[in-house]
């Protein structure tokens, strides 16, 4: 079972602004009349209606509804009410995957029955709407299918798709709603005659190898409806990211650098409330004409400390100094991780392993 949250954020927003409800809201950053940087967060549904979606420019959404309600991204509210519909879900089921702040999988194969599966998806949307929101829940015999099928009736929507189904399923829909197939891979399809996924099932695999590599064996593998991917309850993040957009492109170094110093004091802290130490440091560098740089540096020793990274990262900056276009975008990440108890473990397995070696050296025995 695959729970999708609708409109997360703007739901969220209507809860504590009841008033609210029925208008066109954007969540993200400040539009400045059509000035501002950054993107969308969340639109509702009356914004979507004027072509105002996630990720798109603000200040575009701007120009497209000038009367659409604007809103600041307020991530701690919204985790606070993702915090109780996770605790809901994992009322339901034993395992339970958080997939993003808002939606979940759930393994409800012990149930074996998809009409018992439909009673629970029903009474977990009734409990959901008793908080003030909706939202639309796929059925399917695994996560690939669970999630098309969530998005197949949104808002408020629930879809079930029995595995004897899903190729029917499958058939009529545009192959975009394949996880992972997106605007750029859609039109090499297009240009290719395919836009449906049942134009895809009739491509073999060889041929979606050589267009996109190991995805396209996976592209064979979805159009079919075929995933084997397991529920994953416990998820361990890889690398921790911080990015800013400046309010004005800037050649400037020492405002660059103050903001690395923010953005490596606010890294610190959330891996030190993780209890984790990091190898690599990545900058992430775009200029006002979109070009975008990365580049990283990993150290010897694991370190968890904000000086570390501010180091590191304004070293890396260096390496585009004097900056032949003015800056956009600065960004920092913090990858190549590992837990501080592992790394006591590891102490104290070599601590033994020198103390045996020790007691085993034939010095040490004679003496």
């Amino acid at each position: 079972m695959h729970v999708d949250m609708d409109s997360f954020f703007t739901s969220c927003e209507i809860l504590r602004k009841p008033e609210l409800k029925g208008k066109p809201i954007v969540v993200g950053a400040d539009p400045k009349e059509g000035k501002g940087r950054g993107v969308v967060s969340t639109a509702s549904y009356e914004a979507r209606k004027y072509g105002i979606y996630s990720g798109m420019p603000i200040s575009i959404a701007y120009k497209k509804c000038k009367n659409c309600i604007f809103l600041p991204v307020d991530y701690e509210y919204y985790l606070k009410i993702s915090k109780k519909i996770m605790e809901l879900l994992k009322s339901k089921t034993d395992r339970l995957e958080v997939a993003s702040i808002d939606e979940a999988y759930l393994d409800m194969s012990t149930l074996k029955d998809y009409e018992k599966a439909k009673e629970v998806a029903n009474q977990i949307k009734k409990e959901i709407a008793e908080i003030g929101l909706t939202c639309s829940i796929g059925i399917g015999p695994n996560k690939l299918i669970a999630k098309i099928a969530s998005d197949f009736q949104k808002p408020n929507g629930l879809t079930v798709v029995k595995e004897e189904d899903v190729i029917e399923f499958l058939k009529p829909l545009e192959v975009k709603k394949i996880p992972g197939i997106g605007p750029k891979t859609s039109e090499i399809l297009k240009q290719n005659g395919i836009e449906t996924i049942s134009d895809l099932q009739k491509v073999n695999k060889n041929t979606l190898r050589e267009w996109f590599g190991k995805f396209g064996e996976e592209m064979y593998n979805f159009a079919r409806g075929i995933d084997d991917s397991e529920i994953i309850t416990k998820y361990e993040a890889k690398s921790f990211s911080r990015e800013n957009t400046f309010e004005k492109d800037t050649y400037s170094i020492k405002i660059i650098e103050e903001v690395i110093d923010i953005i490596s004091k606010e890294l610190a802290k959330e891996i030190q409330n993780e209890s984790k130490r990091f190898k690599t440091v990545t900058l992430k560098i775009r200029f006002k004409d979109f070009e975008t740089h990365t580049s990283s540096l990993t150290i010897t020793k694991f370190s968890n400390s904000e000086e570390n990274i501010k180091e590191i990262a304004k070293m890396l900056l260096r390496k585009f100094y004097p900056f032949e276009k003015p800056v956009r975008l600065i960004g920092v990440k913090i990858s190549n991780l590992i837990h501080e108890n592992k790394i006591e473990k590891e102490k104290s397995e070599k601590g033994v392993k020198k103390i045996t070696e020790y007691l085993e050296d034939e010095e040490t025995k004679k003496l």
